[in-house]
């Protein structure tokens, strides 16, 4: 009987805790979940006219919360939609400042992409 007090008195904690981060503290969310591929990783080539963007994204991995660069990718069917999400840099794992450096020279890129048409 106590454990089903315990049991019970964990889930009551559990529902409340998401219910409290759901309402109150988590203004947006995201899940996105990476296969391995073992040792051997695969160079994928983009072409920038399939890139939307380019996003910092965080992951809780070990107990530690670890971020990483994400292209998202435009889907060809629907201009405002993302048909993929290809993660960047998953075995080395650079450090956030570093990531932010990348991240503001890719917006640059982008952003210059994006003024081109409108200039021609």
């Amino acid at each position: 009987q106590n454990s089903m007090v315990l049991s019970a008195a964990i889930f009551i904690t559990l529902i409340g805790l998401i219910i409290y981060l759901h309402f109150v503290k988590i203004d947006q969310e995201s899940l996105l979940v990476i296969g391995s591929l073992g040792i051997k990783e695969s160079t994928t080539f983009i072409e920038m006219g399939q890139v939307k963007d380019v996003v910092i994204n965080e992951a809780i991995h070990m107990q530690k919360v670890i971020y990483y660069l994400c292209i998202l990718l435009q889907d060809p069917e629907d201009p405002q939609g993302v048909s993929e999400v290809v993660p960047l840099f998953q075995s080395s794992k650079p450090r956030l400042d570093c990531l932010i450096e990348v991240y503001k020279s890719c917006q640059e890129i982008l952003e210059q992409r994006k003024m081109a048409p409108q200039s021609s």
